[in-house]
């Protein structure tokens, strides 16, 4: 278990401005050719846990963290179709890197909905300039996953916060930190705390087998002082309509959907590779009816999880202006459904890529595993089972599935 303060040293503040991307066009262009550059060394990085620092500044930098800032605050403001294909190029290059903008992302929404316009012009130029958010939301010392014991006091003109979170992905990379925390009057808060301030250690604890170098530590807060604008409501989140569940979820799915696109591809590569193995009249692996059976199967799926992703974002944006109780559970069913096959199918995906590539498949220096710890860590994050369930519940009896961040 490692401070991370102690042993790395990386800038509390962006050292340069990162480019301002102008279109969805080019947000795409741009994610298509730098996701490519990561996944030539993805699977060093996994093996020998080297975190990527070094990339991640280049993935902010290259403007891409900046690309949901809305218009009116000089942001792209790209569709959500267009975040999520990003997402899913950089999960099919990497999957820890894919996820690690995800709760920057999700920041970003949680203030476009509750910040004041003073947060909202602050903190969406600082996102402009390079700044990226991690998350300390969870923790793992509470009963279940809606009671928290992070609280928040009033010091001076703002709050000292006391409290210890996990799986604080991206936690290791950010500038600030929001963390989720409640008041004598049990309001939640996002507190957007600064990498830099006095009383916060950063451990790089995260052990997982699978998305490896997410940077999903433990996040300790020993009377953390933040200043009262740096704090946004929560509370309201959840309790009215927003499209802050259905789009962090959307952003969850688009991270399935490229590991799944991408083992596919690679297991059409090895395929065309590989010499016979089953029966002696048949000339190569591309005529086995077996292996093309399975190919079709991974195919239909992975297509299917791809066009579910597509019609959720673009429903999201759809119903962006103008939202309420039910279009906002059709959005969540919307995202839930994508969801729930994007499980299934990137773990078939990784598996049939490892099973079809032969005796390949289990060299560790080619680094086919990767694809299948990815993505079976990554679909433990919320139950797809629960969403088969509110899918079933909603299409059946008319019951409109909870507001909340895991559906």
């Amino acid at each position: 278990m490692t401070s991370y303060q102690k042993t790395l040293n990386f800038p509390a503040q962006p050292t340069q401005t990162a480019h301002l991307i102008r279109s969805d066009e080019e947000a795409l262009s741009i994610a298509k050719t730098l996701s490519a550059k990561f996944k030539a060394s993805a699977v060093e990085r996994d093996q020998q846990r080297i975190l990527p620092f070094q990339e991640i500044e280049e993935f902010s930098q290259s403007g891409l963290w900046g690309i949901t800032v809305p218009k009116a605050y000089g942001g792209a403001e790209v569709s959500s179709w267009t975040v999520a294909q990003v997402i899913a190029l950089f999960s099919g290059a990497d999957g820890s890197i894919g996820q690690i903008p995800q709760n920057h992302f999700y920041a970003i929404e949680v203030i476009r909905n509750t910040g004041t316009e003073a947060q909202k012009k602050r903190l969406y130029q600082e996102v402009l300039q390079g700044s990226r958010f991690g998350n300390a939301l969870a923790e793992f010392k509470s009963q279940n996953a809606t009671q928290k014991n992070s609280y928040l006091t009033p010091h001076g003109d703002g709050y000292l916060l006391q409290g210890e979170k996990f799986y604080c992905t991206g936690s290791l990379f950010a500038h600030r930190i929001p963390t989720l925390v409640k008041d004598e009057q049990e309001h939640e808060f996002l507190a957007f705390v600064k990498k830099d301030a006095k009383g916060l250690t950063l451990i790089d604890d995260w052990s997982g087998f699978g998305q490896r170098v997410t940077g999903s530590g433990t996040v300790k807060l020993d009377q953390v002082y933040v200043d009262a604008d740096d704090l946004i409501p929560f509370s309201d989140v959840f309790t009215s309509p927003t499209l802050v569940g259905p789009y962090a979820q959307l952003l969850h799915a688009s991270i399935e959907v490229g590991i799944a696109r991408a083992a596919f591809e690679d297991t059409l590569h090895y395929v065309r590779q590989a010499r016979p193995w089953i029966e002696a009249d048949v000339s190569s692996a591309t005529e086995d009816p077996l292996t093309l059976y399975e190919l079709g199967h991974v195919a239909v799926d992975v297509k299917a999880s791809e066009l579910l992703l597509k019609h959720a974002a673009q429903f999201i944006d759809q119903i962006k202006a103008h939202v309420d109780a039910e279009n906002i559970a059709e959005a969540s069913i919307h995202v839930a459904r994508v969801r729930a096959h994007s499980t299934e199918t990137a773990l078939k995906a990784s598996s049939k890529l490892i099973e079809l590539a032969g005796s390949r498949g289990s060299q560790s220096h080619d680094g086919l595993d990767l694809y299948w710890r990815n993505t079976r860590v990554h679909t433990l994050h919320d139950a797809a089972r629960w969403k088969y369930y509110f899918i079933g519940n909603y299409r059946l009896n008319q019951i409109l599935p909870p507001r909340r961040g895991t559906l």
